[in-house]
């Protein structure tokens, strides 16, 4: 009896630590559609976040659902419902797997501009919490997610069974996309890529829209057809583990460091800038041009993919200011 009391008390707490979290997601605007504050409403995220790291390097702790110590079962449920990103997945002190900051996520499926009757692809598996929420908007059958890493797709897997989903979950180089499950109308990557892969333009419908983070911004791309994709970056900042698989970051992007400007290394918006143009701009260059165009938000970036190549640009795709962002054929 006692032990059932118990059971029966930690549900209401997390119930109760659910339901606040939709109201202070929908407080912060995050959840303006209907649609998603349903989704949101109707998807725990404790389900699919057992377990969490933190802390950092040797000093990493790991929080779960089951501990016997009531305290930390508390920080537990208080770290899973704050809006943040948790660590749910270490290898040798790498981050392999993380659990998005809800805002962020919700930010991110508004900005998709699903339809009914979508078909979506998910870059990254993660916990499968994304892929339970694009489940009860769209459908299961409507839902495909990608992981390179079998124990994520397994863990994902079983998470969303528990909640009664059974999307279609793929072990497979997310790069490459999901061919047998073509094609979609909507891609989604919950993880930073260097370039984009041309594989996802071809496995589009013409008019689809591709998500993803790039630099430290969130590209939405529109497909016109396999060989040509074009949007810009949303004004929201976001940060995500790298995509891992056939596409890595081109040589001399990735680690090209020159010292960066020293009153400028704080500040988040000039960072993009040197992200983005890294290996192609000197941060010399990229702060005067920053200076010179009073301090271009990221909505003012763009990125261009056609199959001669990729180019980030400034304003205007034929402006003045584009500076190719990857390899030609780098997608695979």
């Amino acid at each position: 009896m006692a032990a059932h009391a118990a059971g029966t008390g930690a549900r209401d707490l997390r119930e109760v630590a659910h339901a606040a979290q939709v109201r202070e997601l929908a407080a912060a605007g995050a959840l303006d559609d209907p649609h998603w504050r349903a989704a949101f409403a109707a998807v725990p995220r404790h389900v699919f976040v057992p377990y969490f790291w933190t802390g950092r390097g040797a000093g990493h702790e790991r929080l779960w659902s089951e501990d016997p110590d009531p305290e930390r079962r508390a920080r537990w449920l208080r770290g899973v419902y704050a809006d943040a990103p948790l660590a749910t997945r270490l290898r040798d002190g790498e981050l392999l797997s993380s659990s998005s900051q809800p805002s962020l996520m919700a930010r991110m499926l508004e900005a998709l501009g699903v339809r009914d009757g979508d078909h979506v692809l998910e870059i990254g598996a993660g916990t499968g919490y994304n892929a339970a929420l694009l489940c009860h908007r769209l459908g299961e059958d409507r839902v495909t997610t990608v992981d390179l890493d079998e124990e994520i797709t397994e863990s994902a897997r079983a998470h969303l069974a528990r909640l009664g989903y059974r999307p279609a979950v793929v072990t497979g180089d997310g790069a490459r996309g999901c061919p047998s499950r073509a094609p979609f109308d909507r891609i989604m990557a919950t993880c930073t890529l260097p370039l984009i892969p041309y594989a996802w333009l071809g496995q589009c419908r013409p008019g689809a829209r591709i998500l993803a983070p790039l630099a430290t911004g969130l590209i939405a791309l529109t497909v016109r057809d396999a060989d040509f994709a074009e949007g810009g970056f949303l004004q929201t900042p976001a940060y995500f583990v790298p995509l891992r698989g056939a596409t890595a970051a081109p040589a001399g992007r990735a680690g090209t460091s020159y010292g960066d400007p020293y009153d400028l290394v704080d500040n988040e918006r000039f960072e993009f800038l040197l992200v983005l143009t890294a290996g192609v701009l000197h941060p010399r260059e990229a702060l005067d041009l920053w200076r010179r165009e009073d301090r271009p938000a990221r909505e003012r970036f763009g990125v261009t993919v056609t199959a001669e190549g990729q180019w980030s640009w400034l304003d205007d795709p034929g402006g003045p200011y584009v500076w190719p962002l990857g390899p030609i054929g780098g997608g695979g």
